[in-house]
């Protein structure tokens, strides 16, 4: 059973899953201290300094729609750069590689080159 984990582990699949995971987070952390540091700055100042988002009371219980806003434009923002600077180019070089990538000629088989040689034996015939 211990083996039979390890195989799986060590397959590649996990391990590059697991270097994703952790390339995301550092990455998801960039975002929101762009987000943080700039855009809400940005907003507030387009917005003559008022607060980014707002909340609202019911019944005593906030709702915070500010911070969900701030997790969206997040999300859109890290989205638009993993397309932007991962998928578009690994596209792109996936299809020169397709490009690139020619199917061998096919030799002919040795029945193949003996029936050329007795056809172009018989033709040669008087």
């Amino acid at each position: 059973m211990l083996q039979g984990f390890r195989n799986f582990v060590l397959r590649g699949n996990v391990v590059d899953l697991a270097v994703g995971v952790v390339i995301g987070a550092a990455f998801g952390a960039v975002v929101t201290a762009f987000t943080k540091f700039l855009l809400d700055p940005l907003v507030k100042l387009v917005t003559g300094g008022a607060k980014v988002g707002g909340a609202f009371t019911v019944s005593g219980v906030v709702f915070d729609y500010g911070t969900f806003i701030t997790a969206l434009i997040q999300f859109v923002l890290t989205a638009l750069v993993i397309y932007l600077f991962v998928v578009v180019p690994m596209n792109h070089i996936n299809e020169r590689l397709k490009r690139e990538e020619k199917p061998p000629v096919a030799e002919p088989s040795n029945e193949e080159k003996l029936l050329a040689e007795i056809r172009d034996a018989l033709r040669a015939r008087p």
